[in-house]
């Protein structure tokens, strides 16, 4: 479960760590600036009720004492604080104020300027502002307390009506930024792998610019020299097989030649037979080699009439299968491609099911997922299924009822395979549920 909520692609799982990074940056940074609001919030209170508060004391204690209960009545406007006159210090059931806000209270009384002989003698405090309400008594020098009860409001963190959007705008900028940056990043790993797919299907294939940074500058440089290497290993291999097929034409003809004076006709016959059959295998081979070196311009072809025209080649090469040639399909349809190559690879594929299977039935899929597929399919005893990969071998052949007598050398296939994987496609056999063997062709739309 854990493997497969987690992103495979390197791209998310470095977006993904990222942005949890961010979160866990933006919720320290306003846990941070939260304390910090609420310590500044209750500094201001506490400096405005100290204000307010010694500025009442003053007035009523200068006023006669006759007269202090209506100074506090004229005082008591204020519906967040109200004076009182009383021979005790204010109670309750809240807690006494916390040492820290007390001195804290008590620096700031001083802001309001008072002779020293009318300065409060004691001082009583309870609650906080943490808690909306805070109780203050002063006693006045004739030994009578002026207790206030206040309403204090809360401090908040977030007082801002804006801070939300403002919060959450930043949060998406920055994710956008980072997923944009992300993917810039991991572009040029997404080009590797498809440099890599494409040269596992083209050998050919352009080699990668080696620009951007130096990381991937040497990267790419280090591709280009590995595919170059490898272009020029298999153009070995290919030109030495084509030179060696073709050395070999000149002594099976001079073998020919002096096979028509052997005398047992028995033996000039079989001698001849396995000679042809010599020559035919050499000239595949130098027909292998030369559709590995081809380099064909790509360009629009229609496929549906491709298909049919290689139908129609095949039932005039073969006039006595010709009723067994059927295609199934839509009219037109498009595509990219080589096309001589391609018309070879599926020309050997549909001559491979006449020859094998009697006869030849193309199904034509409309793309689907940016790919394109072709069915041919035959009527004949299949193909073990040990053997199905095998055949595409160069020069394997399944014995049985796909034996030489039958013709070939063991190439169609090899090459057809080749030619469809220079295409970025594929060929694969299967044997069909009713009988007979399907090819199934891909091909990029």
């Amino acid at each position: 479960m854990t493997l497969r909520l987690f992103p495979r692609s390197l791209a998310t799982r470095t977006a993904l760590v990222l942005l949890l990074g961010l979160a866990v940056v933006q919720i320290a940074g306003l846990t941070i600036h939260a304390f910090d609001r609420m310590d500044i919030q209750r500094l201001a209170q506490v400096r405005d009720l100290a204000v307010r508060l010694m500025l009442i004391y003053r007035n009523v204690s200068l006023a006669p004492p006759q007269q202090r209960e209506d100074v506090l009545r004229e005082l008591n406007r204020a519906h967040d604080l109200v004076a009182m006159l009383s021979p005790t210090p204010p109670t309750g059931e809240l807690p006494e104020t916390p040492p820290n806000l007390q001195r804290l209270l008590r620096v700031n009384l001083n802001l309001v300027p008072l002779s020293a002989p009318l300065r409060p003698r004691e001082f009583s405090m309870l609650g906080d502002p943490a808690w909306g309400t805070m109780l203050v008594g002063m006693q006045m020098p004739d030994g009578q307390w002026l207790n206030f009860h206040a309403e204090v409001e809360p401090p908040t963190p977030w007082h801002s009506p804006t801070f939300l959007t403002a919060f959450l705008l930043m949060t998406a900028t920055a994710a956008v930024l980072t997923i944009w940056a992300v993917r810039r990043l991991t572009a040029p790993v997404r080009t590797l792998a498809r440099a890599a797919d494409t040269l596992g299907r083209d050998v050919n294939a352009p080699p990668l610019p080696e620009d951007g940074p130096t990381e991937v500058a040497t990267a790419a440089a280090a591709f280009n020299t590995m595919a170059a290497r490898i272009r020029r290993f298999v153009q070995d291999r290919t030109e030495m097989l084509t030179a060696i097929g073709h050395d070999l034409r000149t002594p099976i003809t001079r073998l020919k030649l002096r096979a028509e004076f052997v005398e047992d006709d028995e033996l000039r016959r079989k001698m001849l037979s396995d000679l042809e059959e010599l020559e035919a295998m050499v000239s595949a081979t130098l027909a292998f080699g030369r559709d590995a070196t081809a380099t064909e311009p790509v360009s629009p072809i229609d496929l549906a009439e491709l298909l049919q025209t290689v139908l129609d080649e095949a039932g005039d090469a073969r006039p006595e299968a010709a009723d067994s040639l059927s295609y199934d399909g839509p009219p037109h349809l498009t595509i990219r491609a080589r096309p001589f190559a391609l018309k070879r690879a599926l020309a050997n594929l549909i001559a491979n099911a006449i020859s094998y299977g009697g006869s030849a039935t193309v199904r034509l899929v409309p793309p689907l997922a940016g790919t394109v597929g072709v069915a041919i399919e035959d009527s004949g005893p299949g193909i073990p299924p040990q053997e199905l990969e095998r055949v595409f071998e160069p020069f394997h052949r399944v014995e049985g009822s796909r034996n030489r007598e039958t013709g070939g050398v063991g190439l169609g296939l090899p090459i057809a395979r080749n030619i469809l994987r220079a295409h970025g496609g594929d060929v694969t056999l299967s044997n069909r549920p009713g009988g007979g063997a399907r090819a199934m062709v891909t091909l990029p739309s």
